[in-house]
């Protein structure tokens, strides 16, 4: 492999490992803060343990978070910096905002959080959590405006002297209708995999019978959001795949290997056929679907990619404007598939815990438990979908990925990091796991009396 396809491995392959825990960070943040708002309005003690150990949990998983997240912004220089030569104009502004104002307003009230626990009054405490989760969302927002002006590129013009995009209207950025778009599908899918994790944990403790008084309405909080979010996503995301449509036909066309044009177009559930999608042997159909997805018609026409490719030729000049048909094919289903299985998990635990019930089959326990790890994978497929059916555009239809590699960097070079970022991920994969699964394990902390000492211990410490 060249440099190019080295950088590419190892931009995907550490924004994949950040990404699993941002969801988990921006769900649980606000799950936290409604878990202390029910303790602060009812006084009940449950709500207070619940609310201390989630957000253990949630605390573990916000310092990965950063941890890797750092990476992510070397990147652009170590790897692609002529990327950031081309588009740092543009794709700076938004991300300066993030960190100036967003993760400061995230970091800055987490650490009140923290620390305040029995030094501030508690209503002035319930805020500072409540302040962190509205940063964690704000600080989503400005990272997506960035990636959707990569996927649509607005307000911005070339400069012919320098060869760079240059930002002509940063509210235009801001406003992109693909972060529209963008911003609620990946909340919504945020809150299911937040849920999923109040689910799955909450399971593994009442199937021993602990501390069900703590992790009884914490399943039932955790179920109820992933299927509320969940129905969220589903509309969501028929709204950003009509907009997909209008902007990168190719990626829609891609996500069915739909290779001539079709009116009406069916959708594959499951295909048996050649690697890339171009001849079928077999498959399980759903008629007009795809029709559907991409105009909101069941009748609607969908371009196929070899009347696409003739397109782009024409528009962009000689070349491959295929993505990876196996990859975004496949993606997508998977995509699709995990998030309604972490739907049905949820319902299924909602009925046969109703009513006070705890039942005892084994196998009803085994899936909730497993649960956590459904969102997960919808979240990397679809992000990978995302990616991937972009390609061969890192700006669609301005900057290619083959022009955004730093020409500086050899395939030796690349390998060097991609082995050691690969091994490093690794080693902090067992920590947070090791870490995840032991205060997990150890179930809600018990309320310790009050004091009226002045050098009394936290009371939530870490």
């Amino acid at each position: 492999m060249d440099a190019l396809d080295l950088a590419r491995w190892q931009f995907g392959i550490t924004t994949v490992y950040h990404f699993l825990f941002v969801p988990i960070t921006i769900g649980m943040s606000v799950l936290v803060a409604v878990l202390q708002t029910a303790w602060v309005r009812t006084g009940k003690e449950h709500y207070l343990r619940a609310t201390k150990f989630w957000g253990k949990l949630f605390l573990i998983n916000f310092a990965m978070g950063v941890v890797t997240g750092i990476v992510q912004e070397f990147q652009f220089g170590m790897n692609w910096s002529d990327y950031s030569r081309f588009v740092g104009d543009v794709f700076g502004a938004p991300l300066a905002i993030e960190g100036l104002l967003a993760f400061f307003l995230e970091s800055t009230f987490l650490g009140l959080w923290i620390f305040g626990w029995d030094r501030l009054p508690k209503r002035l405490h319930l805020m500072t959590i409540w302040l962190a989760a509205i940063g964690t969302l704000l600080s989503a927002y400005f990272i997506l405006a960035a990636n959707s002006w990569m996927q649509h590129p607005v307000g911005y013009e070339l400069n012919p002297d320098t060869g760079r995009a240059e930002l002509t209207s940063i509210w235009a950025v801001m406003t992109n209708s693909t972060t529209l778009v963008t911003f609620p599908h990946t909340i919504t899918a945020c809150f299911v995999t937040g849920g999923a994790v109040l689910v799955a944990i909450s399971a593994w403790h009442l199937k021993r019978r602990n501390q069900v008084d703590v992790f009884r309405p914490s399943l039932k909080l955790g179920a109820w959001v992933v299927l509320i979010a969940g129905i969220g996503v589903l509309i969501t995301g028929d709204q950003q795949a009509r907009i997909m449509t209008e902007q990168q036909p190719m990626k829609m066309a891609a996500a069915e290997a739909l290779y001539s044009d079709a009116q009406p177009a069916s959708f594959s559930i499951f295909t048996i056929g050649s690697l890339d999608g171009s001849e079928e042997l077999y498959s399980v159909r759903i008629p007009s679907l795809l029709s559907f997805l991409a105009t909101g018609d069941f009748d609607g026409a969908v371009e196929g990619i070899d009347n696409l490719q003739s397109s782009y030729e024409s528009t962009y000049g000689p070349g491959d404007y295929k993505p990876s048909i196996p990859v975004t094919y496949w993606s997508f289903r998977f995509m699709i598939g995990f998030g309604g299985l972490a739907m049905l998990v949820a319902l299924a635990a909602l009925w046969f815990t109703r009513g006070g019930r705890t039942p005892r089959n084994r196998w009803l326990w085994l899936a909730a438990i497993s649960s956590i790890g459904m969102p997960l994978a919808a979240n990397s497929f679809g992000w990978i979908f995302t990616e991937m059916g972009r390609q061969p555009w890192t700006v669609f239809g301005l900057f290619k990925t083959a022009d955004s590699v730093s020409p500086s960097v050899s395939a030796g070079e690349a390998a060097t990091s991609l082995i050691v970022l690969t091994l490093l991920y690794g080693v902090l994969a067992v920590v947070e796991v090791g870490l995840f699964v032991k205060y997990a394990r150890a179930g809600a902390p018990p309320i310790a009396p009050e004091s009226d000492e002045e050098d009394r211990p936290l009371a939530f410490a870490y």
